[in-house]
C-alpha cells in the first residue's frame, strides 16, 4: 500500500460521524435525487453493499475496505472518495478476475483472506502474502494447513475462530435486497442552493453547477458507464489485490 492509501486509510479511523451528520447528508442525497437505503443494517455494512452489487441492485460497492470482496462483492470501486487534489484514480476491481487470476473459488479466497488477517482475526504471524496462497494452492482450506502446518515455526492463535469468521463472509447478515428499491428522481436545484450556499455557505455558483450536471445525466437516455463520470485506473494485478489484506 502507497503512503497516500496508507495515510487515507488511518486517518478515517480517527472520524466520527455524528447523527447531525448522517441525516445531512441523507437530505442532501435526497435534494439531489440520488436513491438511498435508510435501513440499519442487521450485520456489517460491506456484507450488504456486497448483497446489493450481487443482486444487481447497484453497480458496484465504492469502498477502500477490501472486506467487501470477501464478502463477495463482484464489483469494487478504490478511491471514490480520494479528492481530485491527490490524483488517485479510481481503481475498478472485479472480484471474478481475481479469482481467476488465483485458481480459487470464493470459499478459498476467504480463506487466504482469513489466513492474511482481517477486521474479525488476527493473522497467523510469519505468513506472509506469498506463502498465504501457496498453502492455499497446496491444502485448500483452512482446516488442512492447519493439520499441515509446521507449528513449531508458524504460531496458530489461541482459540483462532476461522470457521465463525468464515461463516461471517460465507453467510453474513443481511437484509433482503428483493424488498429494496432505488429509483432515481431529478434534483431539486432551489433546495440544494438553500441548504448548501444559504445554510452551510457552499458557493452559489458550483451548487448550481452541480445540479445542472445531475439534471443533464438524468437526461441521458442510454446507460452510461462509470468511467464517464470517472477515472479509471487499469485493473490491478492479483498480487496488488491480495496485498490490500496484509496492509
Amino acid at each position: 500500500m502507497c503512503d497516500t492509501e496508507a495515510i487515507d486509510k488511518y486517518s478515517r479511523r480517527l472520524v466520527h460521524v455524528t447523527k447531525e451528520q448522517t441525516e445531512e447528508c441523507k437530505k442532501v442525497l435526497q435534494l439531489m435525487g440520488v436513491p438511498f437505503i435508510d435501513v440499519v443494517a442487521p450485520g456489517e455494512a460491506e456484507a450488504q453493499c456486497a448483497a446489493m452489487v450481487k443482486a444487481k441492485l447497484v453497480f458496484a460497492a465504492a469502498t477502500d475496505d477490501m472486506d467487501t470482496l470477501t464478502f463477495g462483492s463482484d464489483i469494487v470501486l478504490r478511491h471514490v472518495s480520494f479528492s481530485e487534489a491527490k490524483k488517485m484514480p479510481i481503481k475498478e476491481i472485479h472480484l471474478s478476475a481475481v479469482l481467476q487470476g488465483l485458481e480459487f473459488t470464493q470459499e478459498e479466497f476467504v480463506d487466504l483472506c482469513i489466513l492474511l488477517g482481517c477486521d474479525y482475526c488476527e493473522s497467523i504471524k510469519g505468513i506472509g502474502m506469498t506463502r498465504a496462497v501457496d498453502l492455499v494452492k497446496k491444502y485448500r482450506n483452512l482446516e488442512e494447513i492447519i493439520a499441515h502446518i509446521d507449528k513449531t515455526k508458524y504460531q496458530i492463535p489461541e482459540d483462532w475462530p476461522f470457521k465463525a469468521v468464515r461463516k461471517l463472509f460465507l453467510e453474513p447478515d443481511v437484509c433482503d435486497c428483493s424488498n429494496l428499491q432505488l429509483n432515481w428522481t431529478d434534483p431539486d436545484e432551489e433546495g440544494l442552493v438553500n441548504f448548501l450556499s444559504n445554510e452551510k455557505s457552499f458557493a452559489e455558483d458550483r451548487v448550481r453547477s452541480g445540479a445542472a450536471k445531475l439534471r443533464n445525466a438524468r437526461r441521458v437516455s442510454t446507460q452510461t458507464r462509470i468511467d464517464s463520470f470517472f477515472q479509471l485506473s487499469a485493473a490491478p494485478s492479483v498480487k496488488k489485490v491480495y496485498s490490500f489484506f496484509t496492509a
